[in-house]
């Protein structure tokens, strides 16, 4: 059994397969699934697989980057206000605390929520452990590439 790393209730983290390589999130253990910020997304198909285009916008200083990759699944997701409303989900790399892995995430908008992601309990899971009383314990965009000393 491997050793959980310890997370704060917020953190940043990096999804490298969409190009984001520093994005803050809110470290959640009651929500199941983890959730992504997009600021519109598309549905279409590419030689008979669902692929999904969406913007995102991972922070205030940073431009729009537009994405483009398959759909995971599309299933029905309850809200933290009780509200059920289906959502897109995709799998990407998540990069935290010098571990890499392959984690699903829905897009949604959290337009006026201050994080513009949600890592969810599923994507924790037997890798992190989370201290609420800390926040960032994980220095700033630093990636499992710069905990290994690259530059």
């Amino acid at each position: 059994m491997q050793e959980l790393v310890c997370l704060g209730w917020r953190e940043y983290l990096s999804l490298p397969d969409l190009g984001i390589l520093r994005i803050r999130a809110k470290v959640d253990t009651g929500a199941r699934t983890s959730s992504l910020h997009v600021d519109s997304y598309d549905c279409f198909e590419r030689d008979g697989v669902a692929w999904v285009r969406f913007a995102i916008t991972p922070s205030k200083k940073k431009p729009a980057v537009t994405v483009e990759c398959p759909v995971a699944d599309e299933r029905s997701v309850t809200d933290s206000g009780g509200h059920t409303g289906r959502r897109v989900f995709i799998r990407s790399t998540l990069r935290l605390a010098g571990v890499d892995m392959d984690i699903e995430l829905n897009l949604t908008s959290r337009q006026g929520m201050r994080f513009p992601m949600l890592l969810g309990r599923t994507a924790m899971q037997g890798r992190f452990t989370v201290d609420p009383s800390k926040s960032y314990l994980h220095k700033r965009g630093r990636t499992a590439l710069h905990a290994q000393g690259s530059p």
